[in-house]
């Protein structure tokens, strides 16, 4: 397996490697055992950003990773940690979205889960429109002036949200975020209309989430057979974003999956390693964040990094995922009004 590449985390100067480790299946689909084996192969592989939140089964994925870490010191030290803080962990109606008192409780709660005295990327889960954005912005300044983290950044954000919390870090004199977390893979390039161009705009690195689009790119589902088994949708057809019906019905589904197959095929390899390789190119890309519920299904994942596309099958892949759009502001005529040329 070729080594990892390593980049920048955004526009600052911490490198990691250009895969993340996602880790919303521990202590759900994946078990402590499995979970810890994950991280070590992870490492062995050369990764260094390890990607959680404190809503992932509730606390227990970053337990999890918490004993991992006290029982590698040495590994430890070289991983860079990340996690995430803003949905609820109870019922209380305060104990949600990024006032001061939530992320004050929320940041304590996973420093003690993770054992650790600092983390290095705090990132807001989403966008919260009832807390004053300058509130938020006080408390992630000053817990990176308290040493608790080092950066900050967001996921889910809108490419308008993105850029005020831009603007107004910098007329504030504070920090501004380093990192965005959006869905962003073959199945879902909406993010390009907007939200890249922000992001690029900024400087600021993308890691994304879904890169397989919740099992559709692996090469499991076809037109023909509804899943079943021991898969996502095999278990929940009608789970999330993903669903079945919504997905199989866009025929624009099946085009990418035609071409996805195809390509595999030359290669000699899964469509998974086509559709992490394709994402491995797009702009601002700083780490994909890879969620597997086994060893195997990370091994083979990050084999993608052996994986070289040619410019003619990007191009074969960028025409069969285009996302549809109107004329206007995002197609022909939009483009066209907004066009200069020397």
């Amino acid at each position: 397996m070729a080594p990892m590449t390593q980049r920048t985390l955004g526009n600052s100067g911490t490198i990691v490697s250009d895969f993340a480790l996602g880790t919303m299946t521990f202590g759900a689909e994946s078990d402590e055992a499995t979970s810890h084996a994950m991280l070590d192969a992870f490492a062995e592989a050369g990764g260094t950003l390890i990607d959680g939140a404190d809503v992932y089964s509730r606390g227990r994925s970053e337990e999890i990773i918490g004993r991992w870490l006290a029982a590698n010191p040495a590994t430890a030290e070289r991983m860079v940690i990340a996690t995430k803080g803003r949905f609820p962990m109870g019922d209380d109606a305060n104990d949600l979205g990024t006032s001061r008192r939530h992320l004050r409780r929320a940041l304590e709660a996973s420093l003690r889960r993770l054992g650790v005295e600092h983390i290095d990327l705090y990132q807001l889960h989403a966008w919260d429109p009832i807390t004053p954005l300058d509130e938020t912005l006080s408390f992630l300044d000053d817990s990176i002036r308290s040493g608790l983290i080092s950066y900050w950044g967001v996921s889910n954000f809108t490419g308008w949200q993105l850029t005020k919390a831009v603007h107004r870090a910098a007329a504030r004199g504070m920090d501004a975020p380093v990192t965005l977390q959006p869905q962003y893979s073959l199945l879902a390039r909406e993010i390009e209309f907007e939200i890249v161009p922000a992001a690029l705009d900024a400087g600021i690195g993308l890691l994304p989430w879904g890169p397989l689009g919740g099992g559709w790119l692996t090469g499991k589902y076809r037109r023909d057979a509804a899943p079943t088994g021991a898969t996502r949708l095999g278990e929940d057809p009608n789970r999330g974003m993903e669903a079945y019906d919504r997905r199989s019905a866009d025929e624009r589904t099946w085009l990418v999956l035609d071409a996805l197959h195809a390509i595999a095929d030359d290669h000699g390899v899964p469509p998974s390693r086509v559709a992490l390789a394709w994402l491995q190119t797009r702009p601002g890309m700083t780490s994909v964040i890879l969620g597997a519920r086994t060893v195997e299904q990370l091994r083979d994942n990050l084999a993608s990094a052996d994986l070289e596309l040619s410019a003619e099958q990007l191009a074969r892949l960028d025409a069969a995922s285009a996302p549809r759009t109107p004329d206007y502001p995002y197609g022909e005529l939009g483009v066209e009004q907004r066009a200069r040329r020397l």
